[in-house]
């Protein structure tokens, strides 16, 4: 089987894209690691990964991914029980209607949709090396057009609107992976990202006030989870990709990002304040 033997970590994996793409993962023959906050929907995939794969060992760790300390110890976790990571996909996010601060002073969008990848893909970079050949796939969006991140206020402090803030975190994820692509080279690991399309998830369904109705109207004209998950597939298992790294992908197909996405002044800035918000060194 094309993913036989190959283990894969992913958050974001208990609903919508992120479950599907992990249950076709499981039907290739990949072991799948799931990163989950709910205990209740975490089982419910298991039990269906367990049916798609059986015999393949497949497990849940759970964190709140929103917390820095979080981020931190199940990454940490992963990398002292897993003794290889083949795929770590970076597929967690959320849409919130109002500002709302961690303990750790980050703001929700920020922390769930950019630092928990960057955290975890940090705690997890000596594992995937290891592993090498190995890869790194983010969910990124088309959101990210006509956004722009500035750089004295990440954490929208100064002005908060839920779309411009889930916009920028999807900014962030194209920044974060050229920039990771660029410090893995050489390492055998490679680092994409992807927009799924407008896909009918659980995205914007906790969101709460008028965001959550309008999501909810919008959805009758979503493509599906199925459709939706493709391209995180494509990108884990295909052997077509396994040379390309620091590209944005659209329906299987590197496609170019806004110009602000290819900034690489920007994107090594923001791996500095990532680092330094996360209390790591920027390696």
């Amino acid at each position: 089987m094309l993913m036989g033997g190959k283990t894969v970590v992913i958050t974001g994996g208990t609903s919508g894209i992120g479950e599907v793409a992990a249950e076709k993962l499981a039907q290739m023959g990949a072991r799948i690691v799931l990163v989950a906050r709910d205990k209740s929907r975490a089982e419910a995939t298991l039990k269906r990964l367990r049916e798609r794969g059986p015999n393949l060992a497949h497990c849940v760790y759970y964190a709140d991914l929103r917390r820095l300390p979080e981020m931190k110890r199940v990454a940490t976790e992963i990398a002292g029980q897993e003794v290889r990571i083949d795929v770590l996909i970076n597929n967690a996010g959320a849409l919130f209607s109002k500002r709302q601060v961690t303990q750790d002073g980050l703001e929700y969008t920020f922390a769930l949709n950019h630092m928990a990848y960057f955290v975890v893909t940090e705690a997890l970079r000596e594992r995937l090396t290891a592993s090498a050949p190995a890869r790194i796939v983010n969910t990124a969006s088309d959101a990210h057009h006509g956004a722009a991140l500035d750089f004295d206020d990440l954490q929208s402090e100064k002005s908060f609107s839920a779309t411009k803030a889930y916009n920028r975190s999807k900014l962030c994820n194209i920044l974060f992976t050229r920039e990771l692509a660029r410090r893995l080279r050489g390492t055998g690991v490679t680092a994409n990202c992807l927009h799924p399309g407008f896909v009918a998830t659980r995205l914007g369904d906790e969101s709460g006030g008028l965001i959550s109705r309008l999501v909810w109207l919008a959805k009758f004209f979503a493509l599906s989870p199925e459709q939706g998950a493709k391209t995180i597939v494509h990108l884990a298992s295909s052997p077509d990709v396994a040379g390309l790294t620091g590209q944005y992908f659209c329906e299987c197909r590197p496609t170019k990002p806004s110009p602000a996405a290819l900034d690489d002044r920007a994107a090594s800035l923001l791996w500095e304040r990532s680092a330094a918000l996360a209390g790591t060194n920027p390696r």
